[in-house]
């Protein structure tokens, strides 16, 4: 098992999930998709490749990832990426691309018409605002619950992800 630093920018594939373990730790679990675009040269044709990646988020970060992130967000994560072989179900090699995050930053909108952006998962939003009590998290969960049904069940590729 080889772990290399990585550093993403895609869309979040579903809304995060988050669980604790015996120790009491957090963890935040949610894919991302990376998308290339290019022209071949040959045919002029529009070619795009996507590659999926399942991060993990650990500790006080776990816990702001699963409550400001959902399906199609966009966001930036540092890790180290550890890249595992199998067998999918038809019996053909595959490989999966896992991601430990050390650091996620959201970049854009939340999704609810707030434009501001840059906000860093891990601590405070900017100007030291932090959301909090049981009201801001009743709202999170509305707001991410108007935002989740705005998307469709299962996009098949990054160009079903509105953003």
């Amino acid at each position: 098992m080889t772990w290399h630093q990585t550093i993403i920018v895609g869309n979040l594939g579903g809304d995060p999930e988050l669980r604790y373990m015996q120790s009491g730790d957090a963890v935040c679990n949610f894919s991302v998709a990376v998308s290339e675009r290019w022209r071949d040269r040959q045919t002029g044709e529009q070619r795009e490749k996507t590659t999926w990646y399942r991060v993990a988020v650990w500790g006080g970060q776990a816990e702001t990832c699963n409550t400001y992130l959902s399906r199609g967000r966009q966001v930036m994560v540092i890790g180290n990426v550890n890249a595992r072989g199998y067998v999918n179900n038809n019996g053909e090699a595959a490989a999966s691309l896992d991601l430990r995050a050390r650091e996620v930053r959201f970049l854009g909108g939340r999704g609810d018409g707030d434009q501001s952006g840059g906000w860093q998962g891990g601590g405070q939003q900017r100007g030291g605002q932090q959301g909090g009590g049981q009201q801001g998290g009743q709202r999170r969960q509305q707001q991410r619950s108007d935002r989740a049904s705005n998307y469709p069940d299962s996009p098949a590729t990054i160009d079903d992800i509105p953003f």
